[in-house]
């Protein structure tokens, strides 16, 4: 499990134009923020958020990134639908997710499965995090997350 303090992992990123990133290479300070599933009435809300807020991110020298299982294609066609002004990433084969400990056992209805759990890592321009917010509650977590970034840099 990553914790406060810890280095992030480089892992390799698929953004949503289909090229590939290491970790290291993507701006920092960063929020890194994964979600389930593009288009879903939370994840939307989440995206939006973060997109309303993101150019007061900007001033502050803070990128902001999505991450999700779905395609690149999907990425862009959600980015579309909803004016997103914040990049998305691909993580086809859960290496991300496994890496920040975001691929959990869930539940719904009584049944048990795989999925991405909704969380927020804040890194630092060392490369360490420096905040995570597990289990998110979408409304007001961008403000939430925008303080702590401000605090940061």
């Amino acid at each position: 499990m990553l914790n406060e303090g810890d280095q992030a992992p480089n892992v390799t990123l698929q953004m949503s134009d289909g090229s590939m990133k290491q970790f290291a290479e993507l701006v920092k300070p960063l929020v890194l923020y994964f979600y389930p599933k593009d288009d879903t009435p939370g994840c939307t809300t989440e995206a939006q958020a973060f997109t309303t807020l993101a150019g007061d991110f900007a001033k502050a020298g803070v990128g902001i990134l999505g991450v999700s299982k779905d395609t690149s294609a999907k990425h862009q066609k959600f980015a579309a639908k909803y004016d997103l002004k914040v990049d998305l990433a691909t993580d086809a084969d859960d290496s991300v997710c496994e890496a920040f400990g975001t691929w959990v056992e869930k539940s719904l209805y009584g049944r048990q499965y795989m999925g991405i759990e909704r969380a927020t890592f804040l890194i630092g321009k060392d490369g360490r995090v420096a905040r995570i917010w597990r289990k998110v509650k979408v409304k007001g977590h961008a403000e939430e997350v925008l303080k702590a970034a401000q605090a940061l840099t």
